[in-house]
């Protein structure tokens, strides 16, 4: 009986307690690998890698466009809101109709008291093409703009019907 007394007076090893003394070599170097990655500059490296892959492309400037196919024309509506008229171009190459926005704003600051001068320009260009199953009739594209919103009337080319002889 004497052996079992021994047995059940020491206390049961814990679980947590056995895990941590097995990893414990490796303890300290995980340690101070947790160390390394969480202080700056390398933190900082990592967060910005992580955040070029949520958003691996910037937001680029854009504008909604909106393209519905009726029986003789193609309507194409673009929402503009705060362009100006003169800050749109409508180019048309064979099968695409093209919409070219570019803002352009300029800030000149003087100060002559300090002999300074400052200058700040910000252009920022917006592009959208829409390419149709048929080339685009140049002369006969509609084009106007109201309260920000452009739209755009492109004529379906009328092709010839062929009636087919019974013999």
């Amino acid at each position: 009986m004497r052996g079992d007394e021994d047995m059940s007076s020491k206390p049961p090893k814990d679980d947590h307690q056995q895990k941590r003394n097995r990893n414990e070599p490796f303890g300290e170097i995980m340690k101070s690998m947790n160390h390394f990655f969480n202080e700056r500059p390398v933190k900082g490296l990592l967060q910005n890698i992580d955040d070029f892959f949520q958003s691996p492309f910037p937001a680029t400037p854009s504008f909604r466009v909106n393209h519905v196919e009726k029986d003789h024309e193609h309507i194409i509506t673009a929402e503009l809101p705060g362009i100006k008229k003169d800050q749109i171009h409508i180019d048309i190459l064979n099968h695409t109709l093209s919409i070219t926005v570019q803002h352009q704003e300029s800030v000149f600051e003087e100060d002559q008291a300090q002999k300074m001068y400052r200058k700040q320009q910000h252009i920022q260009k917006m592009s959208r093409s829409i390419m149709l199953s048929h080339p685009i009739p140049e002369k006969q594209v509609k084009a106007s703009y109201r309260d920000g919103l452009l739209q755009i009337k492109v004529p379906k080319p009328k092709g010839k019907t062929v009636i087919i002889d019974a013999e």
